[in-house]
């Protein structure tokens, strides 16, 4: 147990976020926004610091982040000004941004932040665009709820 207080005391002494996207990191900036290669006219918004993990892994994304730190939530009394986006609108007031991806979660809080943050980003004439949502690979359509086979319709491509 000692073992674990120490390591969580450590922890707590050297994580912290970064200055610029919110992101979890040892140093002021952690090493997406120190990192040249990526691609500076693209953000990523999304909720927490874990969406960007899961989304790294997938070696898709070569943008940066923006992490909001949750989503809207009346009901858990969580409004626009306690999450990060004063802190991207002003990431975006130097017109290098081209395009800012809505990363949020696909339920309910997620879709209210998406809806909430569309409105002041259009105005700035950038691209905005929302990740898709549909049917998982490897799922049945038999199980798919109604608001999710939805979606998979409107988001269907050609082949």
């Amino acid at each position: 147990m000692s073992h674990l207080s120490e390591l969580l005391g450590e922890v707590r002494e050297r994580v912290r976020f970064c200055e610029i996207c919110g992101n979890v990191s040892e140093q002021d900036r952690c090493t997406i926004c120190r990192d040249p290669r990526r691609n500076q006219t693209l953000i990523c918004v999304v909720e927490d610091a874990k969406d960007v993990a899961a989304i790294e892994r997938t070696r898709e994304f070569r943008g940066l982040y923006h992490v909001l730190g949750g989503s809207i939530s009346p009901i858990a009394g969580i409004g626009p000004d306690d999450l990060r986006i004063a802190q991207l609108m002003q990431r975006l007031a130097d017109g290098t941004v081209q395009e800012v991806i809505l990363a949020t979660n696909p339920n309910l809080e997620g879709e209210a932040t998406a809806t909430y943050l569309s409105r002041p980003l259009h105005t700035l004439q950038i691209t905005v665009t929302r990740l898709a949502s549909g049917l998982p690979v490897g799922g049945d359509l038999e199980y798919a709820d109604e608001v999710t086979l939805g979606r998979a319709f409107e988001g269907r491509r050609s082949v």
